[in-house]
């Protein structure tokens, strides 16, 4: 649905281009409403997509761990022959299978002849088969790099989802701002063009009046000057718009990387507190339920903090003393399962420590500060965010005052213009009273629209605070 509004989006401004001399007049629009908007910018905005990125390069990095505990199939041969002597050949095979906690489970084949082979090399004519298990009982048990790196590559996964959550969100927050100042810049324009009208209408009325001699010929020339103003807002206020439409385009993007330049005869669909709400999530009633604890600032530091503590394992596990030991059975007769015996096997314990450790004390000392800079960074966003979010919601209720009482005094301002223009029609009033009086009516609608605007950003301001999830259909 949303690829054929774009489609529809651009016959339509092909139309205008068109049609432009031919119907000059025809102001006829599609309306763009906030979620169409929203859902764009949210499915092709180059950050969106390299927010995008993220996730696939944390699944790539998530494969590249597993691949630690893939198994190995190995191979080694050797020979030496000089001056027709066979001094020896070795070949060796075996198979590898990495197993959680540091656990190998081997097996193998070894072969080796030659008059000159070193005697713990012989083997049976037919070759010696092993399998065994490679295990360290001291460092690397319970953790090591393999086992980290896969813990870390799953916690990154968490991780990037957050980040990429925080920066679609930002972009979808500019977005909102972008688009509320194209409504308000549309709005103004209504309004330059409804008052530009009436003014032209006034003028032409007292222009015949005072022909006939009903009123001063002066009255003309101020109602000419009131019809000047008004085309002169009216322009400000169209390049205004004309600017706002060019701001909202850098954020609309085609699906294969092409930007789209919003058509002047698109207009933004009708805001409203409600609909608003239902696009940002931002209906201070529902907000009750929300959990800031999930919001993906904290769970990008929380995610941290998680794959900080498995490097603080991982350096208290370097505290331990290296104590590698390696069994493997040998058989000459592998099909048969009871040649597997302990008389007959290949063995060998390996053991290293430091002296010292001060290195591995570093390491860990460095880690823990680590974790408790980043618990503390998660404190702090925590308190600020739930401060922030409460002063917006508060915001919010005080510009929703603000807005009813401003749409009093407008509706006032218009009644008053009513009576001033009926004591005018019985000779009681004058021009110059009817023109203060509607420019009083213009400057209330005019700061009508300012409060509409901060209420609106006020709910784009708390949705990026709370960085709801926009849905797209």
């Amino acid at each position: 649905m949303k690829k054929y509004f774009i489609v529809f989006l651009f016959i339509y401004s092909a139309i205008l281009t068109v049609n432009a001399q031919e119907q000059p007049d025809n102001n006829v629009g599609l309306d763009l409403s906030l979620q169409e908007f929203l859902a764009y910018v949210k499915l092709y905005h180059p950050i969106a997509k390299q927010s995008e990125l993220k996730i696939t390069a944390a699944e790539a990095n998530l494969m590249k761990a597993r691949g630690n505990f893939d198994p190995k199939i190995v191979g080694d041969y050797q020979g030496k022959d000089f001056k027709d002597t066979d001094y020896y050949q070795i070949f060796n095979a075996g198979l590898s299978i990495p197993i959680w906690f540091g656990l190998d489970i081997k097996a193998g084949y070894e072969k080796a002849e030659g008059g000159f082979l070193n005697p713990e090399r012989s083997v049976p004519e037919d070759g010696l088969y092993k399998a065994g298990i490679s295990l360290p009982l001291g460092q690397g048990l319970f953790i090591n790099e393999r086992m980290a790196t896969l813990k870390k590559a799953k916690i990154v996964q968490n991780l990037n989802q957050a980040e990429r959550d925080l920066k679609v969100n930002e972009v979808l927050y500019k977005a909102t701002l972008a688009y509320v100042d194209w409504y308000q810049a549309q709005q103004q324009v209504d309004i330059f063009e409804e008052f530009l009208d009436n003014a032209v209408i006034r003028f032409q009325g007292i222009k015949q009046s005072a022909l006939q001699g009903d009123i001063p010929v002066i009255d003309t020339l101020e109602a000419k000057i009131i019809v000047q103003k008004r085309d002169l807002s009216l322009e400000k206020s169209r390049l205004k718009l004309t600017q706002t439409r060019l701001k909202l385009s850098n954020f609309l993007w085609l699906e294969n990387d092409v930007p789209l330049q919003l058509d002047p005869g698109i207009l933004p669909a009708e805001l409203n507190e409600l609909s608003i709400d239902n696009v940002l999530g931002t209906n201070l009633i529902q907000l009750e339920q929300y959990d800031v604890e999930q919001h993906p600032l904290l769970r990008f530091l929380s995610s941290s903090i998680e794959s900080l503590e498995v490097d603080r394992r991982l350096a208290a596990e370097r505290l331990k003393p290296n104590l590698d030991v390696e069994y493997n059975f040998l058989s000459e007769q592998p099909e048969q399962f009871n040649s597997f015996t302990p008389n007959n096997y290949q063995a060998g314990i390996s053991f290293s420590m430091p002296l010292f450790l001060r290195k591995e004390r570093g390491d860990l000392r460095l880690t823990k500060i680590k974790i408790r800079d980043a618990e503390l960074e998660y404190e702090f966003q925590n308190l600020e965010l739930r401060n922030q979010i409460e002063a917006a919601q508060e915001g919010i209720s005080s510009f929703e005052r603000q807005l009813v009482t401003i749409q009093q005094i407008a509706t006032n301002f218009d009644d008053l213009l009513t009576a001033e223009e009926r004591k005018f029609s019985f000779g009681e009033s004058s021009v110059f009273l009817i023109n203060s009086r509607e420019q009083q009516l213009i400057d209330a609608r005019l700061e009508q629209i300012k409060a509409k605007a901060r209420l609106f950003e006020s709910k784009a301001l708390l949705f990026n605070l709370l960085a709801n999830e926009i849905l797209v259909e």
